[in-house]
């Protein structure tokens, strides 16, 4: 049996070897179906011989589709659906892209008060839906422009609509870039949102004049928060921690919570990082007319003292306080045209002149933040275009707001000292992670 079966592969061998010696030369033919014979099975061509392609073949199988599993596999199977409001949607043109065929549903949405948050289709925002097999509605989710999160729910034959506070999933996300014309040029390379830099300027505005102090080399790192409900992004929330080297002199930043519930930026020694005055009232804004004992008044013509700054901006620029304190005055004055005045703590105050308006509920005698808009911009009283007319008093007296020495804020208890230390380790970490991927974004979880 061992002695047929050898036969009959040496034949087959052979006759393999012979069809391939027809293809080719007859010296080359030869040799292969010796080859073949004596049952070697590799072998190498000269250089230059070519052997002729197989034809080939198309072969066309029909496959069976994989079932695709439902969510329940009870009765009424429940099909979940998403889609992002376009420009021009109503609620029927959403629910029919989404294969909703409910006049019940569409009549509940279109009438109940409690579903009105509906009525403001804002493109991009994602809507998510569950119907059954018929399309009939089954459930439906909406994150509402106030950021409640609208469901309507079918219970039965009755539909119901609820609104309730989205639970918002925060996670740190972390970006470290270098400074080579400037702040912003460099946080969009390094993927940080205007946001972050703007925050960022405003945590280190009392240490680094983002005016006139920046130069290339410059460097900084970030960790920050994200927030999303359900997947969907919600944009950044506020800067964990920083550190910001300007002109070689490095700076950092914690948040931290005392034991009141109040909210600062602190050293890694628990000095407190912001002072009690910001440099600017504004976010960002080109000075055109700085402190001076002699400048050319454009509407008198004449030269006189400027005791004060201008920022130029676009009218409606929001303007903010640069300082807790008390509104002493806010009205109109003579050439100031729609004016605020703060009184601050101690001997200080400052004003806000040439306002388009001033913020909702703002009068004399209302106490104001730091950081709070009390006023726009504007172009009212003396003023040849709409800017923010600045000044910073001293017992009464201009001071020159870019160079006067500002107060400095209160720092962190000695008590709270070793909480702060423990709870600000995971951002030290972060920040170093961020130095070290540098013009890259990173995300991680809180």
């Amino acid at each position: 049996m061992t002695a047929h079966k050898g036969r009959i592969l040496a034949q087959s061998a052979a006759a393999t070897g012979a069809r391939v010696a027809r293809a080719m030369s007859p010296r080359l033919g030869i040799a292969l179906a010796l080859l073949a014979v004596s049952g070697v099975a590799a072998f190498a061509l000269a250089p230059g011989t070519s052997i002729p392609t197989p034809p080939a073949t198309t072969i066309v199988r029909t496959l069976p589709l994989p079932a695709i599993p439902v969510e329940d596999e009870g009765p009424t199977a429940i099909y979940r659906h998403e889609d992002r409001i376009r420009r021009g949607d109503t609620i029927g043109s959403v629910l029919a892209r989404l294969g909703i065929d409910d006049p019940q549903a569409q009549a509940f949405l279109t009438t109940d008060p409690a579903a009105r948050p509906l009525y403001q289709l804002r493109p991009g925002r994602p809507l998510r839906v569950a119907t059954d097999s018929a399309g009939m509605l089954l459930e439906l989710r909406f994150l509402t422009a106030a950021g409640d999160l609208l469901t309507v729910a079918r219970n039965g034959s009755a539909l119901t609509a609820t609104s309730a506070p989205a639970a918002v999933e925060v996670r740190w996300s972390m970006a470290a870039g270098e400074i080579r014309s400037s702040l912003f040029a460099a946080a969009d390379a390094a993927g940080l949102p205007d946001a972050i830099t703007l925050q960022l300027a405003d945590v280190f505005g009392a240490e680094v004049d983002f005016y006139k102090d920046l130069q290339p080399g410059d460097r900084f790192a970030v960790v920050y928060e994200t927030r999303s409900v359900e997947g969907e992004s919600l944009g950044p929330g506020r800067i964990i921690a920083a550190d910001f080297e300007n002109r070689g002199k490095a700076f950092q930043a914690f948040l931290f919570r005392d034991s009141e519930g109040r909210e600062n930026y602190y050293a890694a020694d628990g000095a407190a990082l912001r002072r009690a005055f910001l440099r600017s009232p504004m976010e960002f804004s080109r000075i055109t007319s700085g402190f001076s004992n002699a400048r050319f008044h454009p509407i008198l013509l004449t030269w006189r003292a400027h005791r004060g700054v201008d920022y130029a901006a676009p009218t409606g620029t929001p303007v903010r306080a640069t300082a807790n304190g008390v509104v002493a005055f806010a009205g109109q004055q003579g050439g100031y045209g729609n004016v605020i005045v703060v009184r601050h703590q101690g001997v200080f105050s400052t004003l806000y002149a040439h306002l388009s308006r001033f913020a909702t509920r703002l009068r004399s005698g209302a106490r104001v933040a730091q950081g709070e808009v009390i006023g726009y911009v504007g172009q009212t009283g003396w003023a040849t275009g709409p800017h923010l007319h600045y000044e910073f008093r001293v017992a009464d007296v201009q001071r020159n707001p870019l160079t006067v020495v500002l107060p400095g804020g209160e720092p962190l208890p000695a008590a709270q000292r070793s909480a702060f230390a423990a709870r600000i380790e995971p951002a030290v970490a972060q920040l170093g992670i961020a130095r070290r991927v540098a013009g890259t974004s990173v995300a991680a979880l809180k």
